[in-house]
């Protein structure tokens, strides 16, 4: 019986996956339900690819937990990267 143990703690296991690129968004996609223009949906998928090329100089910087936690949360990416980077020097600095 002890001999399928750790085949059955192997299932239990949820891996977390690792991100270590920035993911992806078909922004074009996201941007249509916001937009009620083509002006406001060009502005959409601009203000959004400027977004994602900041996050790529600045993906480095965050740890990988920061990463997998804010992708799982389907938020604003940056955002959440940045509170939980501010969140960390603050806590850092205090100690």
């Amino acid at each position: 019986m002890l001999v399928h143990l750790p085949i059955i703690i192997l299932i239990c296991l949820h891996p977390t996956p690792i991100v270590d690129a920035v993911p992806k968004f078909d922004v074009a996609w996201e941007c249509q339900f916001e937009a009620g223009s083509k002006e406001e949906l060009d502005r959409c998928v601009t203000d959004e690819t400027q977004a994602r090329e900041q996050l790529q100089t600045e993906w480095a910087q965050f740890t990988p937990s920061a990463k997998t936690q804010c992708n799982q949360e389907n938020v604003e990416l940056q955002t959440c990267l940045e509170m939980e980077r501010n969140v960390k020097k603050e806590v850092d600095g205090k100690m």
